[in-house]
């Protein structure tokens, strides 16, 4: 069943068709929330685009919220959560940019797939059935939920020293907890499960099909300091799809961990999907 649009999600849709203008889809990553978004959002908004973040699928919209009653966020599933975005945009006007990070970076793919991406970029994206590698720092950030097998169908927070190690890496330890304070909120254990196993789970959802020609074009954006989606699992999603017949670009961000997308140093990473935006999907396209 394909989960309903909250009312504001619907208002951002209502805008975006409204004003006329290229729009831009944002999705957000585990252990996050839509208002991860904030400052691309506006950035992009001030380069004539119109913008959207829609959350996965009863997810609250403050983080305040999500800490209080992590149940809500207990049931999502892949399928469920990139379900809930192509019905999203299935009310737009024109097709989106869609930028996703982390595990959103895999739901970006994701929706690509579907046809109805004018462009993707995948910051960091969390790897897809046919991607081998596990880098051991990968593990370290995931073991808390995988170790214990009734975490499925839990909701699960990282505490500030997980954060620190997952996302914070390069950070002083002041913006770290600054971040943390913002924006970190439990995850759904099954859909770490859904990731983890992708590879001996003949069912899986967690696929992406690589040679897809409705895929459009899409940059793969790199961490070289990620801890979460080590540089390694960015080149290997990159060496699977740049047969695709769209244009596949990649792009490695030097020092930066998995908080790039909403650091101190989020502009530098934003330049780089705008410029690729600007390519693919200007803002003054015509529809």
């Amino acid at each position: 069943m394909t989960p309903s649009l909250t009312d504001t999600e619907q208002q951002q849709i209502d805008r975006a068709n409204a004003s006329g203008l290229q729009p831009v889809v944002f999705v957000h990553g585990f252990w996050l929330l839509a208002n991860s978004w904030e400052n691309w959002r506006a950035y992009c908004e001030a380069q004539g685009y119109t913008t959207l973040a829609p959350g996965w699928p009863d997810e609250p919209e403050t983080t305040q919220e999500a800490n209080q009653d992590p149940e809500v966020l207990a049931h999502q599933r892949l399928k469920h959560v990139t379900d809930h975005y192509v019905a999203a945009i299935g009310q737009l006007q024109r097709k989106p940019v869609v930028i996703g990070h982390s595990f959103g970076g895999l739901i970006a793919e994701q929706i690509a797939d579907h046809g109805v991406a004018a462009a993707t970029v995948a910051i960091s994206p969390a790897a897809f059935r046919g991607i081998l590698l596990l880098p051991l720092s990968q593990l370290k950030v995931v073991s808390p939920v995988l170790r214990n097998p009734l975490n499925v169908g839990k909701a699960l927070p990282l505490t500030f020293e997980q954060f620190q190690y997952g996302f914070a890496n390069e950070l002083d330890e002041a913006e770290a907890r600054q971040l943390y304070d913002a924006y970190a909120v439990p995850v759904a254990g099954t859909l770490v499960f859904q990731g983890a196993l992708a590879n001996v789970n003949p069912w899986t959802e967690d696929t992406v099909d690589t040679g897809n020609p409705d895929r459009g074009p899409l940059l793969i954006i790199a961490a070289e300091k990620d801890h979460t989606i080590p540089v390694s699992l960015s080149e290997a999603a990159y060496k699977r799809q740049q047969k695709n017949p769209g244009v596949t670009q990649y792009r490695e961000m030097l020092g930066k961990g998995h908080s790039l997308a909403m650091d101190h140093g989020w502009q530098e990473v934003a330049d780089v999907a705008l410029a690729f935006m600007k390519e693919q999907a200007p803002a003054n396209q015509s529809s």
